[in-house]
C-alpha cells in the first residue's frame, strides 16, 4: 500500500482549500469516464457530454492527450497542481491563476508525466512541446461552458464539506476526518497516512504543508509540489454530494408546514450547519434561520455547538412527523 509519513508540524499546518481547477479536472474526469455517481451529476452529464463529444471530435490530439494524462490508475502531475492555501486575509487563487501553472509546465516535464501516466513510453503522436497548453484548453473549454457559470452554488457545497469535515477534526482529530475520505485512505496511526492501496513505497513529507481539497464529482487523486506541498483530492459524500439538490418534500409535509421549511426538516436527519443547509437548499442564509428558529420553538430540531459550528438536526418529534407518513 501507499503512505506517507507525515511529521506533526505538516499535520498542525495542513489545511483545506477549495480549487475551482480541481473542481474543473473532477468534472473532465467525469466527462472522460461517462458516469454519474449522484442525480445532479448525472442531470449535468446529460447535459454536457454531447458539446464534450464533439469537442473531440473536433480535436481528436487533444481529446488523446487528455485520455492519456488522466488514466484510471494515475493522472499526470502537470494537469492536478497542489492547490495553494491563500495566506491569511488574502482571496484563494481563482482559475485563470491556477490554469496559469498548467500551461507554464516545461514540455520535457509534461512529456515525462504522460509517459508515468501511461506507464511506458510516449507515443510518437504524443511526442510534442504543447502537450500542457492543448491539456490546458480542454480545461479552459470545461470550466468556461459547464463549470463557471454555477460555480457560486458548487463554492457553496464545497465549503460545507470543508466545514463539516472540521467538525469531525475537532470531534476525533485527524483519524476520524481522514478515514473514508477517498477509497483506500485511512489513518494508520503513528503519523502515518494510508493514500491508497497501490503497492508504492512509502513518502516522507517532512516538512512539507499538506492541503485536502474537496470536489463535487465521485473523483479523487493525490498531487505534490515536491519538496513544498502534498495535496488530496476527494469527493464530498453524503447530501452534499448531490451539489445543492434537496429532497422534495412530499405534499402533505409541504402544506403542513411550508414546502421550503419541510425541505430543512428532511435534511436534518444527520447534524448539518447553516452553512450546510444554504448549500444544500439554495434558500438565503436569513430564510434558513428562520426556518430553524419555527422548528426549535416547536421542538421539532435541536442544537449543538461543535467547535465554531452549531450542528442542527431532528428529534424524534421531527422524526415522527417526517416519517409518521412514510416521508422518511
Amino acid at each position: 500500500m501507499g503512505w506517507w509519513q507525515i511529521s506533526t508540524d505538516t499535520l498542525a499546518s495542513s489545511r483545506f482549500v477549495v480549487s475551482p481547477l480541481a473542481e474543473t479536472v473532477a468534472s473532465l474526469s467525469t466527462l472522460e469516464r461517462a458516469t454519474a455517481a449522484h442525480p445532479r451529476e448525472r442531470a449535468w452529464l446529460e447535459r454536457w457530454l454531447p458539446a464534450y463529444r464533439r469537442l473531440q471530435a473536433d480535436d481528436p490530439l487533444a481529446a488523446r492527450i487528455v485520455r492519456a494524462a488522466l488514466t484510471p490508475r494515475w493522472s499526470a502531475d502537470f494537469l492536478t497542481p497542489a492547490p495553494v492555501p491563500p495566506p491569511a486575509g488574502q482571496e484563494p487563487d481563482t482559475f485563470a491563476s491556477e490554469l496559469a501553472r498548467v500551461r507554464a509546465t516545461p514540455p520535457e516535464a509534461a512529456r515525462a508525466d504522460i509517459a508515468v501516466s501511461l506507464g511506458g513510453p510516449l507515443p510518437a503522436a504524443l511526442d510534442r512541446d504543447d502537450l500542457a497548453e492543448r491539456s490546458a484548453d480542454v480545461l479552459e473549454w470545461v470550466w468556461t461552458r459547464t463549470v463557471e457559470p454555477e460555480w457560486p452554488a458548487r463554492r457553496r457545497v464545497l465549503e460545507a464539506d470543508v466545514i463539516a469535515r472540521a467538525a469531525q477534526l475537532s470531534r476525533g482529530g485527524w483519524a476520524r476526518a481522514i478515514d473514508g475520505m477517498r477509497p483506500g485512505m485511512r489513518w494508520l496511526g503513528e503519523s502515518r497516512l494510508q493514500i491508497n492501496t497501490y503497492d508504492n513505497p512509502p513518502r516522507e513529507l517532512g516538512g512539507a504543508q499538506l492541503v485536502f481539497t474537496p470536489v463535487t464529482a465521485d473523483v479523487g487523486w493525490v498531487c505534490w509540489d515536491i519538496p513544498h506541498r502534498y495535496g488530496v483530492v476527494y469527493p464530498c459524500t453524503g447530501a452534499l454530494a448531490d451539489t445543492g439538490r434537496a429532497p422534495v418534500p412530499p405534499q402533505a409535509l409541504g402544506a403542513l408546514i411550508g414546502p421550503a421549511r419541510a425541505g430543512v426538516l428532511m435534511l436534518l436527519a444527520s447534524p448539518l450547519s447553516t452553512t450546510q443547509l444554504t448549500a444544500l437548499t439554495g434558500q438565503g442564509l436569513g430564510s434558513v434561520g428562520r426556518h430553524l428558529r419555527v422548528l426549535l420553538d416547536a421542538g421539532l430540531v435541536r442544537r449543538r455547538r461543535d467547535g465554531r459550528s452549531v450542528l442542527y438536526f431532528r428529534t424524534a418529534a421531527g422524526d415522527g412527523l417526517v416519517r409518521g407518513g412514510g416521508w422518511g
